[in-house]
């Protein structure tokens, strides 16, 4: 998955049509992100502002100014591995009928913590039929 930097990604779409093209029905999806400093979430789909406003308070509980000793990949580093670490590398996403059981309002989100582009490893496993 590629990113612009620090931001929500919504990696929905793509995870469903893996979901479809290996014909899965019911069952548990786990997604895992293999980074440090990249992590999962499920999360409002239906207004961006949250996804801005959870960018944000993540910039409040880890701030890149803070006087941390792990600085040697810049500035943005240890406040990345904080922020994974609080929000977590993986998720299970229950499926019904060949289809993501999410909520109306949820999305599968890759939230990176890094101010650059990257690209982003999310490993999927399901279980079930």
């Amino acid at each position: 998955m590629p990113t612009r930097g620090q931001r929500c990604y919504d990696i929905t779409a793509p995870v469903a049509e893996w979901v479809r093209r290996e014909e899965l029905s019911d069952g548990l999806l786990c997604a895992f992100v293999t980074h440090t400093t990249a992590s999962l979430t499920i999360q409002e789909n239906a207004d961006a502002r949250v996804q801005d406003d959870l960018v944000s308070a993540l910039d409040r509980l880890a701030p890149p100014d803070a006087p941390y000793t792990h600085n040697d990949e810049g500035p943005d580093d240890m406040p990345g591995h904080i922020k994974a670490m609080m929000c977590g590398a993986n998720v299970a996403l229950p499926c019904a009928a060949g289809r993501l059981a999410l909520g109306v309002w949820q999305a599968l989100y890759l939230l990176e913590h890094r101010n650059r582009a990257r690209t982003r490893t999310v490993h999927l496993t399901f279980v079930g039929r």
